[in-house]
């Protein structure tokens, strides 16, 4: 989908009348009545001309029967954003911006599960501000949970990276905090209502836009069903089952030859049945791709066609308009039944039921938020917050922190002076955007600034006042990467190095012998081999898109105000890996055509690696409440069974405790990434998997904390070709952290003892 900026009327938002309208002796008026029954009650009143005209997004209501128009289209991927549901009033007017968080990719870097419930909880509440007064609707397409597995991928920058665990903790986290709680405890009785509504999307297996000819309208996905269950699914079972997300989103491309919105194995088996979306919630597809079954899938003959078995699959919402021009010919040619269309809207209205939509604003104290709750200085601050936590240390030889000698500053680079550029793609107006280069002046340093050279440009006409620059200065800071020029809906890179002449530029400002920094931007990795073996390059930061105190954040943590506690949520691969294995190649598992996907399985060497982040300190490591030297499966099993949890989501034992001791001289936070290995169970192997991780935060100087670290069943289990997850006995390595070889410390082991015991049986096509 393709957003553009929408500007604002102003005008109050409109709701049904329970009071004195049409429907005020309607079931869906009656706040003791269940969910469900209120929404068919509304629904029975339908004429099947004015159900069809409300397939859409974008939906007129039934003026008859005074239920207003709603648009169902809404985004908030990183803060509410502009999009079809959502509108910014003119500069200077209420609801004329709203708080700009980081891209999901550097949050997630933070691997701080709170921080992620937090920032929800703060976009949930300025997007219900917004509703209250029509400029907003309450159903959000967000969050983008597709794992980031090829750093082509133009939309990279909106995932939380490329680990199916870490998605999943970070979409548990992110949906209750949109969503106000778990999901199945809000419908709407006895004022429990749902904040707004989030989206799940793009289930199936879609990290692809336009790739060397291959568009994702029409991409054809081929996966093992290994790797559906073990990659392109936890994070969406996450959400779904755990969560309890009110809607997902199926995608444009193909699996396996079926279009995801048309697929009942995808939408019906696995999303509802499985993950346990039931029968009462929706599914909406990706903007046209119900008549993209049609065209260019070429999965039916015809729109009506493609408008059935969509709606046989489960896809409820068109966000399109081939439902509204062709489900009448559908019935006409009895292609799907009245009753087909009557459930699909029973879900979508039900969902409304849940908000409050038709209940009185009186009892609701969601419908009492406005302007004063948009943006509050809470709000600025975890967004400043967030971007602190994120940003992850690379390189470093003793610059940072910068000396208080330092006095002035030659800021270049076609990011030194980014506002909007911060804010990466579906995003909102901010209302304000700290620019690297504010941030320096801001902070007392004597900037030069000049750009030297764009993101992809080849013209080096400005190379000299960048040099000339430097020569004067104390510091060099060199701010580039990539934008969303580079990598963007639509848009996949074809190379994955530094663009344009950016590294030429770098190699001349390191050869001036002046210290120098290089901040890395933007949400996809670039190869820094050259950045990071040039020794008279000092230090070497990824900063992301950090959001409306970006520059601010950058500074701080150069100046040591703050210190970087950063860890990459990707694979930083070399550039030649695009050379190894196309995009279009859906496998993990390496091979003689495939070098392997992501740090599980990646058999070449990254320039850095998944989970690398260093600090301005040191730490030592120890476990005071270590595995224990072995556990039983069987044992574990039926104290699972007895727990009433999904067995996977049961813990192997209490938490693992390790103490955290700042050696160093450096109050900083620190993220205790837990990894594990074994060759217990099918091969090959993962090289090794994420099982645990968790934030400890202001570790002061001298002192200890403690990081808690909980394994799941689940986390440990293999995963068959069929898709079944089991419990394997074996020997299973742990240890905590990543260093440049790949290498962590506190390495321990514990055996799994017993037989081999299937924890979670996977639907079969």
């Amino acid at each position: 989908m393709i957003l553009l900026a929408f500007v604002s009327s102003g005008a109050l938002a409109a709701f049904p009348d329970c009071a004195n309208g049409p429907l005020a002796k309607n079931l869906v008026c009656n706040t003791s009545a269940n969910f469900i029954d209120r929404a068919k009650a509304l629904v029975a009143e339908f004429t099947v001309a004015e159900m069809i005209n409300n397939t859409g997004y974008d939906t007129p209501g039934v003026p008859r029967l005074g239920l207003p128009p709603y648009a169902w289209w809404s985004e908030a991927l990183h803060g509410v954003a502009s999009s079809p549901g959502v509108t910014f009033s003119p500069p200077g007017n209420n609801f004329s911006f709203a708080t700009s968080f980081p891209a999901p990719i550097l949050t997630s870097a933070a691997f701080d599960d709170q921080l992620v419930n937090d920032i929800a909880t703060i976009i949930s509440t300025e997007a219900r501000a917004f509703n209250n007064f029509g400029d907003a609707g309450l159903s959000f397409f967000t969050p983008n949970i597709n794992p980031f597995k090829d750093p082509r991928w133009g939309r990279g920058q909106e995932t939380p990276g490329e680990d199916p665990f870490h998605i999943g903790r970070y979409a548990y986290s992110l949906v209750t905090g949109l969503q106000g709680g778990l999901g199945s405890q809000l419908d709407g009785a006895d004022q429990k209502y749902l904040k707004i509504i989030a989206d799940c999307k793009h289930y199936a297996a879609y990290d692809m836009e336009d790739w060397e000819g291959n568009n994702r309208m029409a991409f054809d996905a081929v996966v093992s069903t290994q790797d559906l269950a073990e990659f392109y699914s936890p994070s969406f079972q996450s959400c779904v089952r755990d969560a309890q997300v009110a809607s997902i989103m199926c995608s444009y491309n193909s699996v396996n030859g079926i279009p995801s919105c048309a697929s009942e194995y995808l939408m019906q088996n696995i999303t509802r049945d499985h993950f346990g979306l039931g029968e009462n919630q929706w599914i909406t597809s990706d903007c046209d791709a119900v008549g993209n079954i049609f065209d260019p899938h070429n999965y039916t003959d015809t729109l009506a066609n493609a408008s059935a078995v969509a709606l046989h699959a489960g896809t409820d919402i068109d966000c399109g308009t081939t439902y509204s021009s062709s489900l009448q010919s559908a019935l006409n040619e009895g292609l799907v039944e009245e009753s087909d269309i009557v459930q699909a809207m029973v879900r979508r209205y039900g969902s409304l039921v849940r908000l409050g939509y038709f209940d009185s604003p009186e009892v609701q104290p969601y419908r009492q938020l406005n302007w004063d709750d948009v943006n509050t200085p809470a709000a600025q601050n975890l967004a400043y917050t967030a971007a602190i936590e994120g940003i992850t240390l690379l390189k470093n030889d003793g610059t940072l922190p910068l000396s208080s000698s330092i006095i002035s500053v030659a800021l270049i680079g076609p990011w030194a002076n980014a506002t909007t550029q911060m804010q990466s793609n579906y995003n909102g107006v901010a209302p304000f955007l700290i620019s690297p280069l504010d941030a320096f002046r801001t902070a007392g340093f004597n900037v030069t600034f000049a750009s030297g050279t764009t993101i992809s440009g080849t013209d080096t006409s400005g190379f000299s006042a960048a040099l000339a620059a430097a020569h004067s200065a104390d510091l060099v800071v060199f701010v580039g990467g990539i934008d969303d020029t580079i990598e963007a809906e639509q848009m996949d890179r074809i190379e994955i190095s530094w663009p344009g002449n950016q590294l030429q530029l770098i190699g001349e400002l390191a050869s001036v012998g002046k210290p120098i920094v290089v901040l890395q931007m933007g949400g996809g990795q670039v190869d820094s081999s050259d950045i990071k073996a040039n020794e008279s390059i000092n230090a070497l930061l990824w900063g992301g898109y950090p959001g409306q105190s970006g520059g601010a954040a950058l500074v701080d943590i150069l100046t040591g105000k703050q210190a970087p506690a950063g860890r990459l949520p990707t694979t930083q691969y070399p550039a030649n890996y695009v050379n190894e294995v196309p995009m279009t190649d859906m496998t993990l598992r390496p091979s003689s055509t495939n070098p392997g996907r992501t740090y599980k399985w990646y058999t070449g060497e990254a320039v850095f690696p998944f989970g690398f982040g260093l600090h301005y300190t040191n730490f030592s490591l120890e476990w005071s409440e270590p595995p224990k030297r072995s556990y039983n499966i069987q044992s574990l099993m039926s104290a699972a069974r007895s727990g009433g949890a999904p067995v996977d989501l049961a813990l192997l034992d209490t938490p693992f405790e390790l103490t955290v001791k700042n050696t160093g001289s450096v109050t900083s936070d620190y993220s205790a990434l837990l990894f594990s290995n074994t060759t217990a169970g099918p091969t090959p192997a993962p090289l090794k998997q994420l099982v645990g991780y968790t934030r400890v935060k202001n570790i002061a100087a001298g002192r200890s904390a403690t990081a808690h670290l909980n394994v799941t069943l689940g986390s440990l289990a293999r995963v068959e070709e069929d898709g079944d997850s089991a419990l394997y006995p074996g020997t299973y390595n742990v240890w905590v952290d990543t260093d440049l070889d790949g290498l962590g410390v506190a390495a321990t082991s514990f055996e799994l003892v017993g037989s081999r015991e299937v924890i979670t049986e996977w639907p079969q096509p």
